[in-house]
């Protein structure tokens, strides 16, 4: 079994432990070799930005802080960014050669409006999409089912059809933006239905870029929009790893999900130690199906919260890329080292926004973005004020999107690589959401991995008791909440509200009903025979997946027809 131990001993040899305690300069000869090596190599073909770095003071901002003395330790644990183990960031220049990816988590009521939705965001300066679906997509009906009834558009965009996909990127071209997808049990379909728009563009395969969540583990524990057993759902995780190591190389496959985690309760150590968990279990799980780790490592990548306390949080960022690295060279024997790389978008926390007094999250949201930043984030989405009242205005959404482009231009805390680092309070806390997610991921390899700890419940739990002792922290006023358990006021909130017109799923179930109406019922019916028997069999879905929405079969259709063959996931109470 894999040893998870101090990361202080995980490399330097005796020999040079005795040289670089013997020569003081080491770090310094260290960040030199770094900087005409690692670093040369990036800036050579991407430039770092050309404004200054320089304070108001006439300090100039250093690319990187360095420890002096001895080298031992610094380079074990915390070594360079771009280098195993990536405590200090997966990138040698980070927010110096551009900054992370803006992303607004969107989508809402028909194809149509989310779309423009998402042109406005993009006219203001976002980076990359973010497409929010709503539950019926999530969990595999159409519009017109029966178990769709009154939620169609409501906390997502609803999309059915490859042609409502199509509506949804109009006039956005899919070679030129990076798309992230919130899509799990159905993952492989709406993928299916992303390429299939991309080549009624014109657009190759290969030049695509994006995500997609695909990870069924935290739905079982944590968020619920699971519709198939583990064994079928977990293949069909593989077989996205596979499709897209061969045909998609610039997607990322996965997006292995602690937000979720730590919105249903957990802690931050809890978030790191249950997420590299279901990672491991993926990794696993695509080895067994015959992948080499090194045709899909590259493609894997997560997706952390980011709560209040700034300290705790940027450190947990750090933790994570440090103890993943691990994972993958020593446990899975990775050998490329983009297959160590721990990769990250953030959230920042919904379960924190209040709503009394709502203009006060723009202020969590601050410091929420900025941990992220200071963390490392690869990728960032930023909540809005009014988010835990309703559906975000595009005001406020504008104000969120302007919150990351205030961090990204003025604060300075970009103009750094890894500016945290080195101080004590945070490789404390480094050190310490180390240990303890060490010792949570011994335990669930104990278990058996991720997926048996689910099955006995082990997890479920342990973000229960999370969860509750949290709360308890906020009922005794131990943990203070402003404006909830401190400072009240007693406001008429007068905030701008987004609302779904009910109109809204008639108009959709009636599309649908047009779609139907024009296929070739011929032509239908074999690809839904087609599929039942590749869903006995062991071949990749994918191609199949692709050939049928492109012949317009919806992803009701599809889902319901999987759902003959491998059934429904029935969760088990604790």
């Amino acid at each position: 079994m894999y040893t998870y131990q101090a990361a202080a001993t995980r490399s330097w040899s005796s020999d040079a432990i005795t040289q670089a305690n013997e020569d003081p300069m080491s770090i310094k000869k260290e960040m030199n070799r770094w900087e005409e090596t690692t670093l040369k190599q990036v800036t050579d073909r991407f430039p770092e930005r050309k404004e200054s770095f320089q304070l108001s003071s006439g300090i100039e901002t250093p690319r990187l802080g360095v420890p002096e003395g001895p080298a031992c330790e610094y380079e074990s644990k915390l070594g360079f960014p771009g280098e195993y183990p990536f405590t200090r960031g997966v990138q040698p220049t980070m927010y110096r050669g551009r900054f992370w990816t803006m992303r607004q988590y969107a989508g809402f009521a028909t194809a149509e409006e989310s779309n423009r939705r998402y042109r406005y965001l993009l006219e203001n300066g976002q980076t990359g999409l973010s497409v929010a679906f709503d539950l019926p997509t999530q969990i595999g009906y159409d519009a017109d089912d029966p178990m769709s009834l009154g939620e169609v558009g409501k906390v997502g965009v609803s999309i059915s059809s490859v042609e409502e996909m199509a509506a949804l990127f109009e006039q956005i071209p899919l070679d030129k933006v990076s798309t992230s997808m919130t899509i799990n049990a159905p993952a492989g379909v709406l993928l299916a239905m992303y390429i299939a728009v991309a080549r009624r563009q014109g657009v190759e395969m290969k030049a695509l870029r994006g995500t997609i969540q695909n990870d069924i583990l935290k739905e079982y524990v944590a968020r619920g929009t699971y519709i198939f057993p583990p064994e079928p759902s977990m293949r069909l995780i593989t077989d996205i790893f596979q499709f897209c190591s061969q045909e998609i190389p610039g997607w990322n496959t996965i997006s292995i999900s602690g937000y979720h985690i730590r919105e249903a309760g957990s802690t931050a150590a809890q978030e790191v130690a249950f997420t590299l968990a279901d990672g491991i279990a993926y990794v696993q799980a695509a080895i067994e199906a015959g992948l080499d780790v090194d045709d899909f490592g590259p493609q894997l990548s997560f997706f952390f919260n980011a709560h209040n306390n700034l300290f705790e949080e940027a450190a947990k960022f750090r933790a994570a890329r440090r103890l993943w690295a691990g994972v993958m060279r020593e446990r899975f024997k990775a050998r490329n080292p983009k297959s160590w790389m721990l990769r990250f978008h953030t959230q920042t926390a919904g379960s924190t926004l209040t709503a009394q007094q709502p203009e006060n999250n723009v202020a969590r949201v601050t410091i929420q973005a900025l941990a992220a930043v200071l963390g490392g984030t690869q990728s960032l989405h930023t909540n809005s004020m009014d988010e835990a009242l309703w559906l975000p205005t595009e005001r406020s959404v504008q104000v969120a999107l302007r919150t990351q482009q205030v961090i990204a231009c003025e604060s300075g805390v970009a103009d750094s690589v890894d500016p945290l680092g080195g101080s004590y309070l945070v490789e404390h806390l480094t050190d310490e959401i180390e240990r303890i997610a060490g010792e949570y991921i011994r335990k669930i390899d104990d278990l058996g991995g991720a997926l048996p700890a689910i099955e006995k419940g082990y997890i479920q739990r342990e973000i229960q008791d999370a969860a509750y002792a949290a709360q308890q922290a906020v009922e005794t006023g131990e943990q203070v909440v402003v404006g909830v358990n401190r400072f009240q006021v007693d406001d008429e909130i007068n905030l701008e509200r987004l609302a779904i017109d009910p109109a809204v799923e008639a108009g959709v179930r009636e599309r649908l009903a047009a779609l139907r109406a024009g296929r070739d019922p011929a032509r239908v019916a074999d690809l839904q025979s087609r599929l039942d028997r590749a869903a006995r069999g062991d071949d990749n879905l994918m191609p199949l997946f692709i050939e049928c929405v492109e012949n317009c079969l919806t992803l009701g259709e599809i889902c319901n027809t999987l759902r003959g063959v491998w059934g429904e996931y029935q969760a088990r109470g604790f």
